[in-house]
């Protein structure tokens, strides 16, 4: 799926491989705890699952630079549950 996020259209992708880096990056025993740990995310926490999810859709470039950027946070917030519910839908 794409968002736009600092002005810019970007691919965001939950793959196995986004779900294992989020899990190590937010240091979770089992992706089940995802959900609970999101419902309140910090801007940290924000910026590891944002930075997952494009680097799995090939957007290493932004991936690289998601903590440097003026992303809004609230376009941060939607792109992450968009891309969440477009993994569900697939």
């Amino acid at each position: 799926m794409t968002a736009i996020l600092g002005g810019e259209t970007r691919r965001l992708c939950l793959t196995l491989g986004a779900l294992a880096e989020i899990e190590t990056g937010l240091g979770l025993a089992h992706w089940s705890e995802l959900p609970g740990r999101l419902a309140r995310p910090s801007a940290r926490e924000l910026a590891v699952v944002l930075a997952a999810m494009l680097r799995a859709g090939g957007e290493v470039k932004a991936a690289r630079r998601v903590e440097a950027d003026a992303i809004d946070p609230v376009e941060a917030i939607a792109a992450v549950a968009s891309a969440f519910a477009a993994s569900v839908g697939d």
